[in-house]
């Protein structure tokens, strides 16, 4: 790397092997437009396995991709810098770890051209407009809260890459989903983009594989709180399969629909579900080997209140139901 260029080392991941080269960067590389890179390939910027390339060359899953493109290329002017507090968990001067709060969206995109968590990294720390995407590692939907991880240097982003495609970097989630479960499993359904709602992802046959583990926490009378662990990182990938085997997340708005109210729940609890707007859905855990040191970093975010309230509710009705059944000589009730 010199001082007119910025190199970036990149691996095609499993999920866009068989995609044409300009496409599958399109998606590695979103702040910049599918005709800068085809540009860049076309110029020879851009190589394959240090080879030279064309933008309809079909991509292999763990090629090399190295981008080699001009400074005042990368920095991202459409991008501002904002002045949004942020949550961070861990610093230092490889990798950040935020906390990011429900209803704030990573990227900049279509309806949302600023107030993101891309923008408040820029205004953090300016030096990460020299990195794609500002140094986001992984994505979590606008409105599901919790930990993501930020490379702060051109080596950690290739280091955290490579552990988020070889599954090395663990991902833990906890949710609430409407219906009592019986017991833990594990969810294998490939998904796909919907056929007719591009905003929704379905299961699909001819979608990418998806793997996603689950184990319950606590059940109430008509919930279940459970903790997720994601083995793939599909879009929308644990809502969709809790959605499939009939167990939706609460508060989902594409994939829910249900308040799941149980039978003489207490008010408390049908004005907690009735205002809880958003996925029940929070990022709890993330581990990975730090890009400098090797060391394994476990990280850890606490719910947030609107999170801790809906279980304190569902918890409550179930001591209620239980008090009143004691009273009467029968079993609580408990229904899906």
């Amino acid at each position: 790397m010199t001082a007119e260029f910025q190199v970036i080392d990149l691996t095609i991941p499993p999920e866009l092997a068989g995609q044409r080269l300009d496409s599958a960067l399109a998606r590695l590389m979103p702040e910049h437009s599918r005709t800068r890179i085809k540009g860049w390939i076309e110029a020879g910027a851009i190589k394959v396995d240090r080879g030279v390339c064309k933008p309809r060359d079909i991509v292999e899953a763990g090629s090399h991709v190295r981008v080699q493109m001009a400074r005042d290329e990368v920095a991202q002017p459409e991008v501002q810098a904002e002045a949004i507090a942020l949550s961070l968990v861990h610093e230092d001067a490889d990798v950040l770890v935020i906390d990011k709060p429900a209803g704030l969206v990573v990227h900049p995109g279509a309806g949302n051209p600023r107030h993101t968590l891309q923008n408040a990294l820029l205004g953090l720390d300016p030096s990460l407009a020299a990195l794609p995407r500002a140094g986001l590692i992984h994505r979590l939907d606008k409105d599901t809260s919790g930990l993501l991880v930020v490379a702060r240097t051109p080596e950690a982003q290739t280091s955290l890459s490579r552990q988020l495609e070889a599954r090395t970097m663990a991902r833990e989630y906890v949710a609430v989903c409407v219906g009592v479960m019986t017991g833990g499993g594990t969810i294998d359904e490939p998904i796909g983009r919907h056929r007719g709602d591009r905003l929704r992802m379905a299961i699909r046959v001819s979608g990418r594989p998806a793997v996603t583990h689950y184990r319950v926490l606590e059940r109430f009378r008509a919930h279940t709180y459970l903790r997720v662990k994601l083995e793939t990182g599909r879009t929308h990938q644990i809502r969709l399969h809790l959605s499939h085997i009939k167990y939706p997340i609460v508060g989902d708005p594409v994939y829910g629909g249900r308040f799941g109210l149980p039978r003489g729940a207490t008010p408390g609890l049908i004005e907690t579900l009735r205002g809880f707007k958003r996925q029940a859905l929070h990022a709890a855990t993330l581990a990975f080997d730090h890009p400098r040191s090797g060391e394994r970093l476990t990280l850890q975010s606490a719910v947030p209140p609107d999170f801790a309230q809906l279980l304190g509710a569902l918890g409550e009705d179930a001591r209620e139901e239980a008090r009143d059944a004691a009273l009467r000589g029968r079993k609580p009730v408990r229904a899906r």
